[in-house]
């Protein structure tokens, strides 16, 4: 009746990768509505697994079945949270260090700084997205190609309010201004501060799905904000932002 109280090594390992598992799907799901399903959910199985220790055979039989039919309907409640969560597995290659680094010159990162102090000043919104190794190819696909090199002036321009470029986000890679006028996929996140706008909602969201990093200029108050794996940080001023930058592409 207790042989699972009967540890081998396998069986740590088994563990902890569920462990893993199970923190990385609730990493992503944190604060979104899916959050109390995947809690109840989760106590069934613990009860289940109670259930079957103690060799109550009738109500164990019912509690599988209802799981092993639950589970179709899992797919269909979570089919957002899923695709989301093998985006972000696939994507981050972390648990292998296989994960690529996206090295971006200081004088690259000086001229995206730089427009930012400005359009921070000037109260211009903006959305810039800057691209690691995950693929934003379907996201490049929903606005205008642009293909430039980077320039401060150039970004200005694209967000400037009279520019009919400038809604959506601007896509970066590397050293190239790929794209304008991108829509990014808005966040169903309750955790979020009530102050934050749609802007920073869809930041949010395109860093949950992808390893990209997003810089936020708010139209109202001029707050420049870094958004990374689903955190908003906001920065208190251009150096701040031109090391974080610095940190983050040239590791």
């Amino acid at each position: 009746m207790f042989d699972f109280l009967n540890f081998t090594f396998i069986d740590v390992i088994d563990i902890v990768l569920v462990a893993v598992l199970i923190f990385e799907l609730f990493r992503l799901i944190r604060g979104t509505s899916a959050m109390s399903i995947f809690v109840g959910i989760l106590l069934l199985y613990v009860v289940w697994i109670v259930v079957r220790v103690l060799d109550m055979k009738l109500l164990s039989s019912i509690m599988g079945q209802v799981l092993g039919v639950g589970v179709i309907a899992l797919i269909i409640i979570f089919q957002q949270e899923i695709r989301k969560f093998l985006m972000h597995f696939g994507n981050s290659y972390k648990l292998f260090g296989l994960k690529k680094q996206t090295a971006i010159s200081a004088e690259v990162i000086e001229e995206i700084t730089a427009a930012c102090k400005r359009m921070s000043e000037s109260k211009t919104g903006a959305l810039i997205v800057i691209k690691h190794s995950s693929s934003l190819d379907n996201i490049v696909q929903t606005g205008d190609v642009i293909n430039a090199d980077i320039h401060r002036r150039l970004i200005e321009t694209l967000f400037f309010k009279n520019s009919p470029l400038h809604d959506g986000a601007v896509i970066l890679t590397q050293n190239k201004i790929i794209a304008a006028r991108c829509i990014l996929p808005i966040t169903d996140r309750k955790d979020i501060n009530p102050r934050y706008g749609m802007r920073h909602r869809a930041a949010v969201g395109i860093s949950e799905s992808t390893d990209a990093e997003v810089i936020v200029v708010s139209e109202e108050t001029g707050e420049v904000s870094y958004i990374a794996d689903g955190r908003i940080t906001p920065v208190k001023n251009n150096t701040e932002l031109r090391i974080i930058l610095l940190n983050s592409f040239n590791k």
